[in-house]
């Protein structure tokens, strides 16, 4: 018996049970069979009770948070995520080595430490097309991963623009606001493994994109950590990237792990967020390429599709007001429900 629940005020379709009106975020196709009532009104009675006593428990189960791995974690804000975003995108531009990027990163090392997280600030030197650039990638951890990690990443850099003042409210500041707000969220979460979340620095090219001008920070992260052996404790990695925009279109994209992409695109469509999934596919080169690289099931979450044809990708236009608390919330619910599926799938 297949039963499929969609978030409130979407469509909930179970084949079987006949159109309830009075819950209104419940719809049921009718089926005359079961509209067929018996003309004695006991028998009416019976039907009616079993028919409001099972309403009622459907719409029950319809109020439950299907990203809720923990009932005793805080609520996703998506208005703490853009308080987030706001605060970065009011910085200015935040190319990697400059000062507005420091501001950013004291920033998020600020709340992470608020939140109880252990920091390290994993500090290097890149070797850009404009000379030696100093670099920073920031750490959280709620544990060793003894048990081993679920690492969630995002770069918080801004592409370096010489003509144009590039803010990058969707295309940096988004995820990093969302992972931010996830931070508070599973802060105190005692699931069997640990959460490391990652701020990546120099994820942009300075000049032209490419495998020496790009992905600065995790090409740098995961080169030490598969050399000390800590990639080994990482069970998945979920990278988010341009996952702001009012208009979300996340795509399939095709570089990641297969296993862990279907987790996360299965996972959306049982929450009724099929909607803002791109029936296109495709690989994208992103900060997830690096750790693929040493071994590490890594998935892309991004909307690459960014404006009318892809026009506020890299330009001027990316600014706050394309950017949308609904988008955020909507990522980030989903990915606390594939948090806990791998919580439970490695929970042995």
């Amino acid at each position: 018996m297949n039963l499929y629940c969609y978030e409130l005020r979407s469509l909930r379709f179970i084949p079987w049970i006949p159109r309830i009106p009075w819950i209104p975020s419940c719809k049921f196709p009718a089926r005359e069979s079961n509209m067929i009532l018996s003309m004695r009104f006991g028998g009416f009675m019976r039907r009616a009770t079993s028919q409001w006593l099972l309403g009622l428990f459907l719409y029950a189960g319809c109020m439950q948070s299907p990203s809720a791995s923990n009932s005793s974690l805080p609520a996703l804000s998506a208005e703490k995520a853009m308080e987030h975003v706001r605060a970065q995108v009011a910085l200015g531009p935040r190319p990697p080595g400059s000062e507005t990027l420091a501001q950013c990163r004291e920033y998020i090392v600020r709340h992470l430490k608020e939140y109880g997280y252990e920091i390290e600030e994993d500090k290097f030197e890149a070797t850009t097309p404009y000379g030696p650039k100093k670099m920073c990638n920031v750490i959280a951890r709620t544990g060793k991963g003894d048990k081993g990690v679920i690492a969630l990443a995002s770069h918080y850099d801004t592409k370096y623009m010489e003509s144009v003042r590039f803010v990058g409210a969707n295309d940096g500041a988004s995820s990093t606001g969302l992972l931010l707000e996830l931070a508070r969220v599973v802060a105190k979460d005692r699931g069997p493994l640990d959460y490391w979340l990652v701020f990546l620095d120099g994820e942009e090219a300075f000049v032209e994109w490419s495998s020496f001008d790009s992905t600065y920070g995790s090409r740098h992260l995961a080169r030490r950590w598969k050399k000390e052996g800590v990639t080994d404790k990482i069970r998945a990695l979920v990278l988010l990237d341009m996952i702001g925009d009012k208009d979300l279109d996340i795509m399939r994209e095709t570089n990641s792990t297969p296993w862990l992409r279907e987790l996360v695109w299965s996972t959306a469509q049982e929450m009724g967020l099929g909607g803002v999934l791109s029936p296109s596919q495709g690989p994208i080169e992103d900060d997830h390429i690096p750790f693929l690289d040493a071994g590490v099931p890594s998935v892309d979450i991004i909307d690459l599709n960014y404006g009318p044809g892809n026009s506020y990708h890299h330009a001027a236009a990316d600014t706050l007001d394309k950017v949308s608390a609904e988008s955020l919330e909507k990522v980030g619910k989903l990915v606390l429900a594939v948090l806990a599926k791998l919580q439970k799938r490695f929970a042995g």
